[in-house]
């Protein structure tokens, strides 16, 4: 297990410096190339009614997320096989790919560019890259609102979240993550297509971020403390009042944390293919959301995510420590 923290530690210094190049191939892509092929075919397959769609993607579910641990464990143990140096490499290049700090910071700070050109158009195209909602109804304070919400949303989702299971599972455990995310973010939608296929899936999701999102949230509020111009009181109390008030169980924690901590209101109704969605809002508006604040959510990201790695660092060498004192002592 101790091994799984340092190829952690490898791979969030990797994110930090080199990120996620687009020109780059990335797991991710094979991940998504297996779902868009197996949608296809297991529609063929299972009958076309609601139960037949359930069981094509709870089949789905099952075949993506073994694979991504089958290929994950079985590339590592030939690294490990070959060397522990190469096994140690291709652990710390895995987990490097499994997380998305960098790549979250580089898309949203797209966004603040244009806005502080300021250009619109170009900031709702560069938000289109990062959210699922319609952008073209957006003006610049909802441009800025959807970046500050997805950075808030993915500070769990794209970073936090996988390295809780690589500090537990190493990056097999990232893998196996990163494949239910990926899923999620395909199919686990409550539209018309996706909502029996891609029921099992949310669920699942739901299931491997419920812990992760809390965390996500209570670390946010510790960075909230720590840093100059946060607010850690209203990330506490926003949190505490706000995290349910979303359809999701994880979605609204590290939202509310968020919106506390800069002091302004999130979510609140959206478009969605044409579709008005209504949503409850996050937060109190203690003032007007800015383009500054995107840069204030990545930097809150950014020190929750290391206040969360260097606890999991302390917690797992602690009580692998009491192990073997224990089993040292029978």
């Amino acid at each position: 297990m101790t091994q799984f923290v340092w190829t952690a530690w490898a791979g969030f210094i990797l994110d930090f410096i080199i990120g996620d190049p687009h020109d780059w191939w990335h797991p991710v892509r094979a991940i998504g190339w297996l779902i868009t092929t197996l949608e296809e075919r297991l529609r063929r397959r299972f009958p076309d009614t609601d139960q037949g769609q359930y069981r094509a993607g709870a089949c789905l579910v099952c075949i993506v997320t073994a694979s991504a641990v089958l290929v994950s464990g079985g590339i590592l143990k030939l690294a490990f096989w070959v060397h522990p140096l190469a096994g140690f490499l291709v652990s710390s290049v895995m987990s490097w790919q499994i997380l998305a700090a960098r790549a979250l910071k580089t898309e949203s700070m797209q966004v603040y560019d244009a806005l502080k050109r300021p250009d619109v158009e170009a900031a709702r195209k560069a938000v289109s890259m990062i959210v699922g909602r319609d952008t073209a109804v957006l003006d610049e304070v909802g441009i800025a609102k959807a970046a500050v919400e997805t950075v808030a949303e993915n500070a769990s989702d794209g970073v936090i979240a996988p390295l809780c299971w690589m500090l537990l599972l190493g990056p097999v455990g990232g893998f196996f993550y990163k494949a239910v995310n990926t899923m999620d973010s395909m199919i686990g939608y409550r539209n018309e297509r996706y909502l029996y296929f891609g029921r099992a899936v949310a669920r699942l999701d739901d299931l491997v971020n419920y812990i992760p999102a809390r965390l996500t949230a209570l670390l946010l509020i510790l960075a909230a403390w720590l840093l100059p111009g946060m607010d850690g009181g209203g990330a506490w109390r926003i949190w505490q009042r706000d995290r349910r008030c979303h359809k999701s169980p994880n979605s609204a924690q590290s939202e509310a944390a968020c919106a506390g901590a800069l002091g302004v209101q999130l979510a609140g109704d959206a478009w969605y293919f044409g579709v008005l969605h209504r949503k409850p809002t996050i937060g109190d508006p203690v003032r007007p959301i800015e383009p500054e604040d995107i840069v204030r959510a990545n930097r809150l990201m950014y020190t929750a995510s290391l206040i969360g790695l260097l606890a999991g660092t302390g917690g797992i060498l602690w009580i692998t420590r009491c192990m073997a004192a224990i089993f040292t002592g029978m």
